[in-house]
């Protein structure tokens, strides 16, 4: 039987052929470490930046919510410093009202004797006037008496019906009137119609127009006038009715001193 033998050479390049490939599935299974490491590496970093991209969202949540309330609080600032102010200017108001309030005792005992002095120097310029309508003056007199002695009738009320009164003797000043009177002619009561023509002039003629007369200030009665003045109280008297119009009429007025 023959020996087969195997050469040097063929034995060198069998044991690299084994090598190789001893060493070929070595680094195969380096690779396949090397990629899985990879891929875990990879799923890491997915996962890291899923959670860097939910930090970041909610950052961005939390910065839009962080705006919106400085600028609640910005809002509430600017609201309490205007309530301050506010409220300021009401302790300052309240501290006048206070003031004003601690004078009124001091007012009302003033008023009281300035309202009396009023009522007595209405008194006295009603009886030194003319004397027309003077019971409805002397009347209204009266009433300011008695309600100022009335103790359930505040002091302002007591003061506004004063002046009220005093307003009225200002308006005869400016008025025509016509009413009927009797007055005392020569010792002799006759019912006559009277014109007042503002405080310039008062005048009279019976109720037949036959008799015409003015008051007298210096002699302070009635005096009977001759036919010179009858057609000028006649126009004056249908002026004051308002069944002629408005002219110059001729009137018997004093001569102020």
């Amino acid at each position: 039987m023959k020996e087969h033998r195997i050469s040097p050479g063929i034995a060198a390049v069998t044991v690299c052929l084994l090598c190789v490939l001893s060493g070929g599935s070595a680094l195969a299974q380096s690779l396949d470490e090397i990629l899985g490491v990879r891929t875990d590496t990879t799923e890491l970093g997915r996962n890291s930046q899923r959670k860097i991209d939910s930090l970041s969202e909610e950052t961005r949540d939390l910065l839009t919510q962080y705006k919106q309330v400085m600028k609640i609080v910005e809002g509430l600032r600017i609201y309490n410093q205007q309530q301050e102010r506010l409220i300021r200017s009401q302790e300052k108001e309240l501290g006048e009202l206070e003031q004003s309030i601690d004078q009124v005792t001091v007012i009302e005992r003033q008023m009281g004797p300035l309202i009396e002095r009023m009522i007595a120097n209405l008194e006295k310029f009603v009886e030194l006037d003319m004397p027309f309508l003077m019971k409805e003056r002397e009347d209204r007199i009266e009433f300011l008496k008695d309600t100022f002695d009335r103790a359930d009738v505040s002091v302002a009320e007591k003061f506004s019906q004063v002046l009220q009164a005093y307003q009225v003797e200002n308006t005869y000043g400016k008025t025509l009137d016509v009413y009927t009177e009797v007055i005392d002619l020569g010792g002799q009561e006759k019912q006559v119609e009277i014109l007042k023509w503002g405080r310039v002039a008062l005048v009279f003629k019976t109720l037949d127009g036959e008799v015409f007369g003015v008051w007298d200030r210096d002699s302070k009665d009635w005096q009977t006038l001759g036919n010179e003045y009858r057609a000028g109280i006649r126009d004056g008297f249908r002026i004051a009715k308002k069944t002629q119009t408005a002219d110059f009429v001729p009137l018997p007025i004093a001569a102020p001193k």
